[in-house]
């Protein structure tokens, strides 16, 4: 990606990770102009959502610590992600962030 690309697409990266609202918000936004940063960073953030849901259903459901400590990964992802979107770069969260560029390629 060109540093215009990610100059462009930085505030829409930003936003993407301001609940999933912003994460709407970004995806319409996006739509005309096709960013391929604020889409990277989109994807992040519905795996991300993904993962809040789990941690949500396993601490409900299965075993209360188990399901914060996912809850805590989870926060510590959302951080990472935001952290390197407003820094203006494109570095996948740990563990499944590569899984979730693969899993929503389609969402471009």
């Amino acid at each position: 990606m060109t540093e215009q690309t990610i100059q462009e697409g930085r505030t829409l990266a930003i936003v993407s990770y301001l609940t999933f609202v912003g994460l709407i918000i970004a995806i319409i936004m996006n739509l005309e102009k096709k960013n391929p940063f604020t889409f990277f960073h989109i994807r992040q953030m519905l795996g991300l959502i993904i993962m809040l849901i789990s941690s949500n259903v396993i601490e409900a459901y299965v075993n209360s610590w188990l399901g914060t400590i996912l809850w805590i990964i989870t926060f510590v992802c959302w951080i990472f992600g935001m952290f390197h979107a407003a820094k203006g770069e494109a570095k996948p969260i740990p563990l499944l962030g590569e899984k979730f560029q693969e899993w929503f390629k389609n969402i471009n």
